[in-house]
């Protein structure tokens, strides 16, 4: 089961002011004579704090109120408050958000596989997972878990109510369900299975010779899966490629370095990063694209990070592919995770990353709150200071991820929109729609027709949302097309919805429309290729 929330992760203590040290006393080392002063200045000061720490906290546990619980006031408390003195992105992994790390780095968990969410003091089951437990068994977007294995789940996060379904392999659990136009609960008895989590979703045809996919984050099997799609769609019949960065926070570095190879050059450079303890380290195509250079349009926007960035990075100085979209988050800093006691952890900044061309991704965080970093206040900023080159001579700039070759901008909802969304008018309609013991079943094909908008018209009247007939009129092609893929998630299953979303999706038709972009920029990057 995977909660609608965003990922997390944290973690020991014992042995975080020995790693401290040991970085310290290796960040002295410039001769001799300094060597000896400042390891023993540093050691003796550090020392001197831990002693005052050891102080403070012996007084919290004799004098303070209520009795002090070690994991909260250490684990949740100073460790994290000493790491945000650091970066936004160095952090302590207790161990329950350790292992949810690297759950998401292997990419599968043991569960039943649905997506759920939480509405007022409610879990609602978004969709389930096609092949799963959840999905064979019958499950539905909209029914409500009331309980699981005799556990009522009223009050509950969706996180604990994810720890309830989660389990070994092969063993049982018992969910039971209302569902909407059924008077009695459903019970579902499911065995608990391993549930794989795509970082790829299913490559697919846009249109004939122009393909379409789409990497959600980069975890272990990231670029196999890439391989994959690319294989079965029989990449010999590819004439361009609509790659799509949205939303992915990254993830593991070399699965990053592995998808952008396969469209480079061999030899060509990837990324690099360096730090104060940490000498430069280059990474370079290995395998490189073996001939395929078919046009490529990357779609980024805002919340595309990390290894999503070095991806369109490496391939923008390149001249590999053309960037679409919004600037990108602008998240240049290389943690490594290093294992402590009792299964935690600490992920620690140790270097910084550079394109091709040398641009910084990092943008700046030493000069504002984490909340305006996190909130992006400085989106469309150009360092004027970190002035790059791409491989054909096109200017880029460095320090605030990484900027697209063309901008797209998203257009805002309206009054009308906003209050459909908010209300969930598509996904209760939808339960409704479904209910009363209806199969979820339709025609291949099916869309809703001037019937169907009647029907969702009235329900809007007795919802009690309040819109003006003008309002309904105007938004009309952009209700049925929620209203399609809303009830493509019940009826044929999320994979089948997504594709009906892409295919719908404005920013994607623009994207296409941008390949012959993508195409000049091989053509005027292949003489200095060949040069080089």
């Amino acid at each position: 089961m995977q909660s609608s929330g965003k990922r997390g992760g944290w973690r020991s203590y014992f042995f975080v002011p020995s790693a401290i040290l040991a970085c310290s006393l290796l960040g002295g080392i410039f001769s001799p004579g300094v060597e000896e002063v400042s390891a023993a200045t540093t050691e003796d000061d550090i020392k001197a704090s831990l002693k005052q720490f050891t102080k403070i906290y012996e007084a919290l546990e004799e004098n303070f109120a209520d009795a002090v619980v070690p994991d909260k006031s250490i684990y949740n408390g100073a460790i994290p408050g000493m790491l945000r003195t650091l970066d936004p992105h160095s952090n302590f992994f207790d161990p329950k958000l350790y292992a949810q790390m690297r759950e998401d780095q292997r990419g599968r968990y043991y569960g039943v596989g649905m997506q759920v969410t939480q509405r007022g003091s409610n879990t609602v089951v978004m969709y389930p997972f096609p092949g799963t437990p959840s999905y064979r068994a019958g499950l539905r977007p909209g029914d409500v878990i009331f309980e699981v294995n005799d556990k009522r789940t009223e009050g509950l996060t969706t996180t604990e109510v994810a720890d309830l379904l989660r389990g070994p392999r092969g063993t049982p659990v018992t969910v039971r369900v209302m569902r909407e136009g059924l008077p009695d609960p459903l019970a579902f008895n499911l065995v608990r299975d391993e549930i794989p989590r795509k970082s790829v979703q299913d490559a697919f045809w846009l249109k004939p010779g122009i393909a379409y996919i789409d990497i959600e984050t980069f975890n272990e099997n990231t670029s196999q899966e890439v391989e994959e799609n690319m294989r079965r769609l029989g990449e010999a019949n590819v004439k361009g490629l609509i790659l799509d960065l949205r939303g992915n926070p990254g993830g593991l570095l070399n699965e990053g370095v592995a998808v952008a190879d396969r469209f480079l050059k061999r030899g060509q450079a990837i990324v690099s990063h360096r730090g104060r303890a940490s000498a430069e380290k280059p990474f370079v195509a290995r395998r490189g694209s073996q001939g395929n250079d078919y046009p490529v349009v990357v779609v980024v926007d805002r919340f595309s990070a990390s290894a999503a960035e070095i991806v369109a990075g490496a391939l923008q100085d390149h001249d590999r592919a053309w960037i679409f979209g919004d600037t990108t988050f602008g998240k240049g800093l290389v943690q490594q995770v290093y294992p402590l006691s009792e299964n935690t952890g600490l992920a620690l900044t140790i270097a910084k990353y550079y394109t091709p061309s040398g641009r910084l991704i990092q943008r700046d965080y030493a000069h504002k709150s984490f909340f305006e970093y996190y909130n992006r206040k400085d989106d469309g900023e150009k360092n004027p200071m970190d002035v790059k080159m791409t491989d054909s001579g096109r200017t880029v700039y460095g320090g605030n991820g990484i900027a697209p070759d063309e901008k797209w901008v998203t257009p805002k909802l309206n009054k009308f929109q906003i209050e459909l969304l908010r209300k969930f008018a598509f996904f209760n309609f939808t339960a409704k729609f479904f209910g009363s013991g209806r199969d979820a079943k339709l025609p291949s094909g099916w869309a809703p027709d001037n019937a169907f908008m009647n029907d969702f018209h009235q329900f809007l009247l007795k919802s009690g949302i309040e819109f003006t007939e003008a309002e309904f009129a105007e938004n009309q092609a952009w209700t049925k097309d929620r209203l399609h893929q809303e009830i493509y998630t019940t009826a044929f299953g999320v994979d089948e919805a997504r594709k009906l979303t892409v295919r719908h999706d404005p920013m994607v038709a623009a994207a296409i429309d941008a390949l012959p972009k993508a195409k000049a920029l091989i053509d005027k990057s292949k003489p200095v290729v060949v040069r080089r």
